[in-house]
């Protein structure tokens, strides 16, 4: 498989996923403020600036809304801002994007409904459902990327192209539960302790009817983070996701599980080992937050050496004397990084 074929399809369903992870983040906490009686701007502190800080995009909301107009703009810009390459709107015309650069390895029934949903978010409906009726709104998007997922695993071949599917849905989920599990961090003390708080985050990873089959006592902290790290039965853990993002990367190289024979394979190895090894009290140490931040730092070093292994390719570059600066692949493939990070 071409280099470029195989970044396509990983970038076009982590883009899905990080739509669809999105919209049920912002339709969980729109729940959450129903109860919530005080003034838009403690909303917006309280429960909405939680949400970019975690997502790590407080830079670009701050440059674009230097007046922070409440939670309007939050919602603006977590939804339907193009000028933010991560809100739904965005991340479903990127993903929309790279589908249409590798047509030719869709079926049909799957370019049709990432098509249907492109035009969705980008019709005068979706704005006016989003304005009248947000539950609604974010309800299509995840009903959308659900049927997406299931055409996507009722229609491709079980080869290349499929792991790098799966390589890309799984190291996007993994990297948006902890981001999830980090909101706690940045929210006041008194609430990111309460269970109410803990229930959304349950709620925003479709795992509180799985949480309470395995849980009969209350929701709590320790219970909730526990299950979204470690519990390995769970397709929404982190546990789960990394164990599916090795397992992915060797159906790629042919090789056996247990080793490595690339960096690739050496990053999620080690990150699927300390999640084997890991509990409750790895994380009373330094604390929820430093060990959540060392977790996403390990993700996106998988995701790093993914891209050097298999869309730079470093080793197979062609290196000739009369071009003493970069190849014209190697840039190429250069440029294709920064568009989709």
């Amino acid at each position: 498989m071409l280099s470029r074929v195989a970044n396509s399809l990983y970038w076009m369903v982590r883009y899905i996923e990080r739509a669809d992870n999105l919209a049920r983040l912002i339709e969980v906490n729109e729940r959450v403020l129903l109860d919530f009686g005080s003034d838009e701007g403690s909303r917006e502190e309280t429960f909405w600036r939680p949400i970019i800080a975690s997502t790590g995009d407080e830079e670009l909301y701050a440059e674009l809304n230097p007046g922070g107009d409440g939670p309007g703009s939050v919602v603006h810009f977590l939804t339907s801002d193009r000028k933010n390459p991560n809100s739904i709107v965005s991340c479903i015309a990127l993903g929309r994007e790279n589908a249409r650069m590798v047509r030719d390895q869709l079926s049909e029934a799957l370019w049709e409904e990432i098509n249907s949903l492109y035009l969705f978010v980008n019709s005068d409906a979706a704005q006016r459902m989003l304005s009248s009726d947000r539950a609604d709104y974010f309800s299509a998007i995840r009903r959308s990327t659900f049927c997406f997922h299931g055409i996507a695993a009722g229609t491709t071949l079980r080869r290349e192209a499929w792991a790098f599917m799966e390589l890309g849905r799984y190291l996007e989920r993994a990297d948006k539960t902890t981001r999830f599990l980090d909101v706690a961090y940045f929210l006041p003390p008194e609430y990111a302790a309460s269970s109410d708080h803990w229930m959304s985050i349950l709620k925003s990873c479709g795992a509180l009817d799985a949480y309470r089959t395995l849980n009969r006592g209350p929701v709590d902290r320790d219970g909730v983070v526990k299950f979204l790290l470690f519990e390995k039965s769970f397709p929404r853990s982190v546990a789960f996701s990394i164990d599916r993002v090795d397992e992915c990367l060797h159906n790629i190289s042919g090789r056996p599980r247990g080793g490595y024979g690339d960096a690739a394979e050496r990053c999620s190895g080690k990150l699927l080992s300390e999640l084997s090894f890991s509990d409750l009290t790895a994380i009373a140490g330094d604390g929820l937050h430093p060990y959540l931040d060392e977790l996403q730092s390990g993700i996106n070093d998988v995701g790093s050496e993914v891209f050097e292994t298999y869309v730079l390719l470093p080793d197979k570059a062609e290196v000739k004397p009369s071009y003493p600066t970069s190849t014209v692949s190697a840039v190429a493939a250069w440029q294709m990084e920064q568009q989709q990070q």
